[in-house]
C-alpha cells in the first residue's frame, strides 16, 4: 500500500471513525459492557419496548453528538471546559462541578468493576485488578493523544469481534427461544421515557472525548461523524439485547446478565474472552475520562504559563493523581457513594447544562458565522 492510501485511510478513520469508537469506548463501560443498563432502560419494556427505547436513544445519540462535534470545530472548543464555557458563559462552572463529580462516580465504579472481573477470573483479592486497570490506564492516557487512538483502535476492534461472536454464539443455542420472544413482543407504554432517560444518561460522553477530534476540516464532516457515532455506539448493546430476549423475562433479575448468559452457553474459553473484554471496555472507558481531564488540566496550564510548556511528568503524574484519588480516596471516604446517591440529580444538570443549551443556543450559533473569521483544522501537535 502507497503512503498516500495510508495517509488517506488514517484521515478517514481519524474524521469519520475514531469519535465513534471513542463515544461507544466512554459509554460502555460498566453497566453497558455486563448488560445491567441494558435490562434496566431497554429490556424492561419489553422485547418490541426495549428495540424502540433503543431506537430513540440511537437517534438522541446521534443528534446530540453531531451538534457538539460540529460546533466543537466552529467555536474550535476542543476540551469540555472551552466548549461549555463558549456554550454556557458564567454557569458553565454548574456543568463543571457536576462533571468532575460524575467522572469520580464512573472511574471508581470502573476500579470497582475491574476488581471484581480479575478476582473472577484468577485466585486474586479485587484490589488487584483494580491496580492494574489503574496502571494502564496511566500508561495510556500518560503517552498522550497517538497512545489513546491507538487504544481505541485495538480494543474496539477485539470488543466488536466478542460482540459479534457472542450474538452469533446465542443465536446457535437459543435460537428459538430468541425468534418466539421477539415473535410474541411486549411493550410498556414507558418505552420512550426509557430511551430518552438512557440518551441523556449517557450522551456526556460526547464533551468527553473532545481532545479525540481535532481532525476535523470541515462543519460537514464534523456532522456526519457525530452522525454515525450514535448507531456504532449501539451496535454491540444491539446484539447484546437480541441474545438477553432468549431468557425474557428471568433475565430482568440477574445483577450480571452478561454472566447469567455466558452460564448458559457453557464454553469456559469463551467466558474468558469476554471478561477480558469487558476489562478492554473499562480500560477504553477510563482512557476516554481521563484524557478529557487531563487536557483540561493542559489547558488550564497554557493558559495561565503561556511562556512554559508544561513538563513532561505534568500528563502522567496527573493521570497517577486522579486515578489513585477516584479508585481508593473516593471509595474510602464514602464519597462515591455521596455521588451515586446524587446521580439522577447530575442527569438533569446535564439535562439543563449541556443537551438543552446545545439544542437551543448551540443551533444557533451555528448559523451564525465563526468567530475569528475562517476557522482552520487543529494539528495533532497541539495536545502533545
Amino acid at each position: 500500500m502507497s503512503d498516500g492510501a495510508t495517509a488517506g485511510g488514517n484521515t478517514f478513520f481519524r474524521r469519520y471513525l475514531l469519535p465513534a469508537l471513542a463515544l461507544k469506548g466512554v459509554i460502555i463501560g460498566g453497566g453497558y459492557a455486563t448488560g445491567r443498563e441494558l435490562a434496566e432502560y431497554f429490556l424492561s419494556q419489553g422485547p418490541t419496548g426495549a428495540l424502540l427505547a433503543m431506537a430513540v436513544a440511537t437517534v438522541m445519540w446521534s443528534i446530540v453528538a453531531a451538534l457538539t462535534f460540529a460546533l466543537a470545530f466552529h467555536m474550535q472548543a476542543f476540551d469540555y471546559r472551552a466548549f461549555i464555557e463558549k456554550l454556557l458563559g458564567p454557569a458553565a462552572i454548574v456543568f463543571e462541578l457536576c462533571f468532575i463529580a460524575f467522572c469520580i462516580l464512573l472511574l471508581a465504579v470502573f476500579g470497582a468493576a475491574a476488581g471484581e472481573v480479575v478476582a473472577s477470573l484468577f485466585p486474586v483479592p479485587p484490589w488487584v485488578g483494580t491496580v492494574l486497570l489503574a496502571l494502564v490506564i496511566a500508561l495510556v492516557a500518560g503517552a498522550g493523544e497517538a497512545a489513546v487512538e491507538t487504544m481505541f483502535k485495538v480494543v474496539s476492534c477485539f470488543l466488536y469481534a466478542v460482540y459479534a461472536l457472542f450474538l452469533v454464539l446465542a443465536l446457535t443455542r437459543f435460537g428459538g427461544p430468541i425468534g418466539e420472544t421477539l415473535a410474541a413482543g411486549g411493550i410498556s407504554p414507558e418505552w420512550p421515557v426509557s430511551g430518552i432517560t438512557y440518551g441523556i444518561y449517557n450522551i456526556v460522553a460526547a464533551v468527553m472525548i473532545l481532545p479525540l477530534l481535532t481532525h476535523f476540516t470541515s462543519r460537514r464532516n464534523a456532522a456526519i461523524a457525530g452522525v454515525i457515532a450514535g448507531p456504532m455506539a449501539m451496535l454491540p448493546a444491539l446484539a447484546f439485547l437480541i441474545a438477553m430476549t432468549a431468557f425474557y423475562p428471568d433475565i430482568l433479575g440477574a445483577t450480571l446478565p452478561s454472566d447469567y448468559i455466558l452460564q448458559r452457553l457453557d464454553s469456559p474459553a469463551f467466558r474468558f474472552v469476554f471478561q477480558i473484554m469487558v476489562l478492554g471496555a473499562l480500560l477504553e472507558s477510563g482512557v476516554g475520562v481521563i484524557h478529557a481531564l487531563n487536557e483540561r488540566a493542559l489547558h488550564l496550564h497554557a493558559k495561565r504559563h503561556p511562556d512554559k510548556p508544561a513538563p513532561r511528568w505534568f500528563r502522567p503524574g496527573l493521570t497517577v493523581a486522579v486515578l489513585v484519588g477516584c479508585m481508593f480516596a473516593a471509595t474510602a471516604i464514602g464519597l462515591v457513594d455521596l455521588i451515586a446517591s446524587g446521580y439522577r440529580l447530575m442527569a438533569l444538570v446535564f439535562l439543563f447544562t449541556f443537551v438543552i443549551p446545545l439544542l437551543t443556543v448551540g443551533v444557533l450559533r451555528l448559523r451564525r458565522p465563526a468567530s475569528g473569521g475562517k476557522i482552520s483544522p487543529r494539528t495533532d501537535t497541539a495536545h502533545v
